[in-house]
């Protein structure tokens, strides 16, 4: 060990003694996550408000977890949600299951579901942990109109993908976690503003879309999920005879 060794130890410290340092804020601040981070699921829309839905069940089928619960119904002439046959009718994800891998996005045939860099994902119940199906929609962007509606961009299914405005790339933040209203409010604006105006010549701008829909929250019973009063259908969280109830 030479006399200079020390120098050269405390010239690595001396070097980075004048550096700026990066500090991170949160939770006092906003988190920096990665641009493809697997956050919090959104079911997306067309651009004339139409859920992308289809309530085909992919998604359900392709989650390890079993956290997704999907119950598919026919549109009609009067009361149309998807431009399609079908629509999802219910849509729950238990993030107390959800590990957040994104198999389900890889398995939806429609893209309608994608993943936020929303994580602030903990709540103090159960219950609050099963979002619902207006919990994970895409929010109604100008020029767009909340269904049900008819098809603006044409009469038939092949019309109005055929009319669909050209794709084009998305801002980073168009897809951040609504409805989290707390931090970079001004960034989202920004970045809803600037996707209304990829799809300025949508048909049905300027009408003022409803508000949304008001949904009752589940109830939990032990490891199962049933729905509320209403009738929704049920799901069991373990069914009976399955093998990982035999495992426990």
């Amino acid at each position: 060990m030479g006399w200079l060794d020390p120098i050269a130890g405390f010239g690595v410290t001396l070097k980075t003694f004048f550096t700026r340092t990066f500090t991170e804020a949160y939770p006092t601040g906003p988190k920096i996550t990665a641009p493809r981070y697997h956050g919090r699921h959104q079911l997306n829309r067309w651009p004339d408000g139409l859920e992308k839905c289809v309530g085909c069940e992919l998604c359900a089928w392709a989650c390890p977890a079993d956290a997704i619960y999907v119950e598919g119904a026919s549109n009609t002439e009067e009361e149309r949600y998807s431009p399609g046959e079908r629509y999802g009718r219910v849509y729950q994800i238990n993030y107390l299951r959800c590990i957040l891998c994104g198999l389900c996005i890889e398995a939806c045939p429609t893209r309608a579901l994608t993943m936020t860099n929303h994580f602030e994902l903990s709540d103090f119940t159960r219950e609050d942990m099963i979002y619902e199906k207006h919990q994970l929609l895409a929010p109604v962007l100008p020029g767009m109109t909340a269904p049900p509606h008819e098809r603006m961009l044409g009469t038939s299914e092949k019309e109005y993908f055929l009319g669909l405005p050209e794709t084009k790339p998305m801002p980073a933040d168009s897809n951040s976690g609504l409805p989290n209203p707390g931090w970079n409010k001004k960034d989202r604006a920004a970045a809803q503003a600037e996707v209304a105006e990829l799809y300025a010549n949508t048909p049905g701008r300027g009408e003022e879309p409803p508000g949304p829909p008001s949904v009752s929250s589940l109830a939990i019973e032990r490891d199962g999920v049933r729905g509320s009063e209403s009738g929704r259908p049920s799901k069991p969280a373990i069914e009976e005879g399955d093998d990982r109830s035999a495992e426990k």
